[in-house]
């Protein structure tokens, strides 16, 4: 992957990332400055707090096919053993309550959560086995 891919994800980002964006941009949230679709290692992040290495991903209904899930997991992975955390938030739960999103993410700023998680308030947690290492909030 590269930069112009980067470049391309930041221009036709999803509606749910372009409602979050919304909500990080401008360290809006406590201060804390995001960069958006950022190439670390082999993968392009939707969000990222350079500052905690706290790592944002808005994900789609496709990320619970069991498939995708496999690909999240060790992209999680990665990104932990280079020393990074991962918070990942559906996109319903974007659109539902911003606000509430953007309250978790405070939290996880500023109380930083061992390993990969879901936000407290999503409902709806992928069926098959956890494949996200750590204990899944729900």
């Amino acid at each position: 992957m590269s930069d112009t891919r980067a470049r391309e994800l930041r221009r036709n980002m999803t509606d749910a990332e372009r409602v979050l964006w919304s909500v990080l941009r401008r360290k809006q949230l406590s201060g804390f400055r995001f960069r958006r679709q950022v190439q670390i290692g082999p993968y392009i992040v939707d969000f990222v707090c350079p500052k905690t290495r706290l790592v944002i991903e808005v994900d789609g209904g496709q990320h619970s096919q069991e498939e995708n899930a496999l690909h999240d997991y060790r992209r999680t992975k990665w990104l932990e053993a280079h020393g990074y955390r991962v918070f990942r938030v559906w996109n319903d739960d974007v659109f539902r309550g911003p606000e509430d999103v953007a309250g978790a993410i405070c939290h996880a700023l500023t109380a930083p959560l061992p390993g990969a998680t879901r936000g407290a308030f999503s409902a709806a947690a992928p069926t098959f086995p956890p494949l996200r290492g750590g204990k899944e909030k729900k």
